[in-house]
């Protein structure tokens, strides 16, 4: 069994800052691709950004310039730094991870998520 575990959410001002953390566990081969999502109140959830396994990154043209999303392969561990945030980044923010849990399977697995609350 994989878990996701996210920290790190809260309530800051617009132009504030927060990092979050995703701590994955259990037994596996390895991570592939780890990304944030969010989902505001009422919409759909949407991705965030993503990094592969050797570190190639992919943001949503609405946080690009102020979130950087980077992980830790030896610990397992996906942050995302998020700066100069506007009430709009107010959502609940999940991460996923798409893991190798035995040879040629790789599954999806989603952390139960964090709430960020900007206020303005």
């Amino acid at each position: 069994q994989v878990q996701l575990v996210e920290s790190g959410g809260g309530l800051v001002q617009a132009g504030g800052s927060l990092r979050l953390s995703c701590a994955a566990s259990g037994r596996f081969f390895s991570i592939k691709t780890m990304g944030w999502y969010r989902q505001a109140p009422g919409k759909q959830r949407g991705v965030v950004a993503a990094v592969t396994s050797d570190g190639t990154t992919n943001y949503a043209d609405s946080v690009k310039g102020r979130f950087t999303i980077s992980r830790d392969n030896a610990n397992n561990t996906l942050y995302l730094q998020m700066n100069s945030l506007k009430p709009e980044d107010t959502a609940v923010y999940y991460c996923n991870a798409e893991v190798q849990v035995i040879l040629k399977v790789v599954m999806p697995y989603w952390g139960k998520g964090t709430l960020v609350t900007v206020s303005s």
